[in-house]
């Protein structure tokens, strides 16, 4: 067997839950293609304020770079007291902090699940480390500024060297084996000329490097309607901070919501599976939580640490980890009630292991 070692950060209200039944899908998955798959679980979110004096304690902080690959449960940042020190938002700072610059969110309809359309399969690469998110695009303090009691100036961060990682991250996303070879670039150049047109720009120099890709581009307006009319036209998507953000939620409801939603963020060196949605604290300890976004995260974490490390299996076991998501769904017997079901996490979970 060989051996590989992630970390996982369980966040708050459902994280614990599905990162759990995330780790234990992944495990399982390695182990049928000889892959001991290790996990060290260390302290974050808001249970590591008392034990260790903060949402991402140092100790967190400083242990991460000894592993390649991470799983991030979902965090109530939204309750953090601002202006607290103790009270960091692991999401944001992760990203920022290791560079993990390409957000890759897929959407793809499954059989079992009540859709608005069927026949999507797309994935929007979302630029993770600056744009309007005032926490990523300043070095010290916030990004949005309020020279007075009624307004409030927001800056907006687009840089060369950012736009042209996260377009090579869609480029070489579209010429896997089960992709059309098509990117699409949405931007609002027509308006935003500086800083989208710099966006434009880049995509089209990263572009001229791959001759068998086909690239087109939209404003982001057109782009929002056409996703709902036509979302079988699209495959690889790569834009902004914000407007993947707000896309790939739009992207996520044609799909059965956010619960069908995986996330991966990516860098050169690192990699951290999280799932889309928040942490859904009012069903905290009804154990109920659907996990397949967070296990799905989990499965591309394995896609990109198979070419990372050079492990085909890897590649095999997300596979493996696919199709047991798909067959459990496309049964019905065991959903979550956000699926139309009455299982509970473990239910569902324990369904996904015996598919394996």
């Amino acid at each position: 067997m060989k051996t590989i070692q992630l970390a996982s950060l369980l966040g708050d209200g459902i994280g614990p839950d599905i990162v759990h039944s995330t780790m234990r899908v992944l495990q399982q998955a390695g182990h049928n293609n000889g892959v001991d798959i290790e996990f060290a679980v260390l302290p974050s979110g808001l249970a590591a304020v008392e034990t260790e004096g903060g949402t991402l304690p140092e100790s967190t902080i400083k242990e991460l770079p000894h592993y390649p690959g991470w799983i991030l449960g979902p965090v109530s940042h939204h309750v953090y007291p601002q202006g607290d020190r103790r009270y960091i938002n692991p999401s944001a700072y992760l990203r920022k902090r290791f560079e993990l610059y390409a957000n890759i969110r897929p959407s793809q309809a499954f059989e079992g699940v009540p859709s608005v359309r069927s026949d999507v399969d797309l994935v929007i690469v979302r630029e993770n480390t600056e744009g309007f998110y005032a926490d990523r695009n300043v070095l010290d303090g916030n990004g949005e500024f309020r020279p007075n009691e009624d307004t409030v100036i927001s800056l907006r961060v687009v840089s060369r060297r950012a736009s042209i990682r996260v377009a090579q991250q869609a480029f070489l996303l579209a010429q896997r084996r089960h992709r059309a070879r098509k990117v699409t670039a949405v931007h609002k150049a027509n308006v935003l000329r500086k800083g989208d047109g710099l966006f434009l720009e880049c995509c089209r120099q990263v572009a001229s490097e791959y001759p068998d890709i086909t690239l087109e581009d939209y404003h982001v307006d057109a782009f929002a309607m056409y996703l709902l009319t036509k979302p079988q036209e699209f495959d690889v998507v790569v834009t902004t901070n914000m407007f993947g953000d707000i896309l790939s939620d739009e992207a996520a409801g044609l799909v059965g919501g956010l619960g069908m939603a995986p996330g991966l963020n990516a860098g050169d060196n690192y990699a951290m599976a999280q799932a889309t949605h928040g942490s859904a604290p009012d069903i905290e300890h009804l154990h109920v939580a659907n996990p397949v976004s967070e296990i799905l995260s989990g499965k591309l974490l394995l896609e990109w640490l198979s070419e990372q490390k050079s492990m085909p299996e890897l590649r095999e076991a997300a596979l493996g980890v696919q199709q047991a998501v798909a067959r459990t769904l496309a049964e019905g017997t065991q959903l979550t009630p956000d699926l139309g079901g009455k299982a509970s996490t473990e239910d569902m979970t324990k369904s996904i292991l015996g598919k394996l």
